[in-house]
């Protein structure tokens, strides 16, 4: 089953679309498995000046390299909740 334009799911497993890399069991959040770069959005200069503390968060294949997804949030938050249920 095609989750995104990134993201598989079978019964058991969330893989990425482009080269298959299994990311972990459906009943855990992915995110945890993939490969994570944060940068705070000041520093990506305007028009992403304001929130001092707001983070970019960007999760890729550890396989690949392919984008998986993204999201926002401060340093201090988990991870959004990402757990498919099939």
């Amino acid at each position: 089953m095609q989750l995104s334009h990134t993201l598989n799911a079978n019964k058991n497993t969330v893989s990425c679309i482009g080269c298959g890399h299994s990311l972990g069991p459906t009943t855990s959040n992915w995110k945890i498995s993939a490969n994570l770069d944060e940068q705070y959005l000041k520093e990506l200069g305007s028009p992403y000046t304001t929130g001092e503390h707001v983070m970019l968060r960007k999760f890729s294949c550890p396989a690949c390299g392919a984008l998986l997804d993204s999201e926002l949030a401060l340093p201090e938050d988990p991870f959004l909740e990402d757990i498919i249920y099939v």
